[in-house]
């Protein structure tokens, strides 16, 4: 309250105390005329002017207090909402009401590839199952959820859900905001732990029942009928020691290959030069290659043939593949490995035979576990039938491509294209 305000208040006051202003002013005649004292016309004019005063602080208290009205603030609501997403490990894609991309975490990021912001949600995933789960709860409001399987670069399996993100009435966006947040689940460990241990089962007693049976019918021999036969003792240990071999070297295998179907989605990032790699193999695989009277040949690259991957599974990649070509390709004495590292294009080793080769129906069957084109010739070479398996899981961990060429009576060729 200003002075005005105070001086149209003092006005007022005056205005009703007009008989109290009246009798001042004939107190102050009588003052001039000497009809009073002094000291009476002082207390006179003191206590009129404090009735004055007392009346207009009553009038102030009695008016209203005016208040100052919020100014309205615009408030966007989707930083809060990105940077909220952007905590979560689960990938996240925030989605307007046409399903345009507004926004994807890191996560989203990594496991699919970065979306520009405005760009419609099928130009990264067009999966039909996706799009129409996201156009049913774009068109009802309603959470929606599916399954999908992811197979390149490597399989994953994903829980999809989509549902909207109520934002009310805001501030500065005049209608409520329709929103809708993608997220993915990724249970792809717990489909491969189911797989794998149905697969264990199924796979591991078959090829475990022959050896197994074998045992058994050895050792009923040895305590019955050949209980004293020294020379029928020498003969069936030998047999049941290389079956004892065999189910170890499946046990190996199959643990081999449950490893690496465990980490099959993370890609390695260590730099590896071939050349080395395929020079320790040839050395350590020598031995077996000389018993069988195969030469194995090289023809490397003066420069290096650097990948990302994994030295130890690179090494076990290139030790299946020429030693498969030494014992399966036995019949033509050489096996060559092509290093091939040009700038600028990609790397490849090939492992060529010239052996009896593959039959084309069984070409594209070869890497399934426990597969064989020769079952006796497979077993015959201890072979367990997880070799390429393995190879094949390795080299999709490591972005990598087994592309096998065979030809009846000529050989065959395996190359890893990197």
């Amino acid at each position: 309250m200003d002075l005005g305000d105070w001086s149209r208040i003092l006005l007022a006051r005056v205005r009703r105390q007009f008989p109290v202003l009246a009798a001042a002013t004939l107190v102050a005649v009588l003052a001039l005329a000497g009809g009073v004292t002094p000291l009476f016309v002082a207390a006179s004019w003191f206590l009129i002017l404090l009735s004055l005063l007392l009346g207009a602080a009553e009038k102030a208290e009695a008016e209203p207090v005016a208040t100052v009205e919020p100014i309205p603030v615009e408030v966007d609501p989707l930083p809060a909402i990105t940077a909220a997403f952007g905590a979560l490990d689960w990938p996240v894609i925030l989605l307007s009401a046409d399903a345009t991309v507004l926004f994807q975490n890191r996560s989203a990021e990594k496991a699919f590839g970065q979306v520009p912001e405005g760009v419609h949600l099928s130009a990264r995933l067009r999966s039909p199952g996706i799009l129409d789960m996201v156009r049913e709860t774009i068109a009802t409001g309603q959470p929606t959820q599916i399954e999908h399987s992811e197979r390149l670069p490597s399989e994953r399996v994903y829980i999809l859900r989509i549902a909207p993100v109520d934002l009310g009435a805001t501030e500065g966006f005049g209608s409520p905001q329709r929103l809708f947040a993608l997220a993915f689940r990724d249970i792809s460990e717990l489909r491969n732990i189911d797989r794998m241990r149905s697969d264990f089962v199924a796979n591991a007693s078959h090829e475990l029942r022959t050896p197994l049976a074998s045992l058994r019918g050895f050792i009923e021999t040895l305590q019955g009928p050949a209980k004293g036969d020294v020379k029928a003792h020498d003969r069936f240990l030998g047999i049941m020691l290389e079956q004892a071999n065999r189910m170890s070297r499946l046990v190996d295998d199959l643990l081999s290959l449950s490893r690496l179907e465990l980490k099959a989605h993370i890609a390695p990032d260590q730099t590896v030069d071939l050349v080395p790699v395929i020079n320790h193999v040839r050395d350590a695989l020598l031995p077996l290659a000389q018993e069988l009277g195969v030469d194995v040949k090289l023809h490397l690259p003066e420069a290096k043939a650097e990948v990302l991957g994994d030295r130890d599974e690179l090494v076990q990649v290139f030790e299946n593949l020429i030693e498969n070509a030494c014992k399966y390709g036995q019949e033509g004495k050489q096996v060559d490995v092509y290093v091939r590292a040009e700038p600028a294009s990609a790397v490849e080793v090939s492992v060529v035979d010239y052996g009896p080769g593959i039959p084309a129906e069984h070409v594209p069957r070869i890497t399934e576990r426990f597969y064989r084109v020769s079952v006796a010739d497979s077993r015959s070479k201890k072979g367990t039938g997880l070799g390429l398996a393995i190879v094949k899981h390795i080299l999709t961990r490591h972005r990598a491509r087994l592309i096998v060429k065979s030809e009846l009576g000529k050989g065959t060729d395996f190359t890893v294209r990197f």
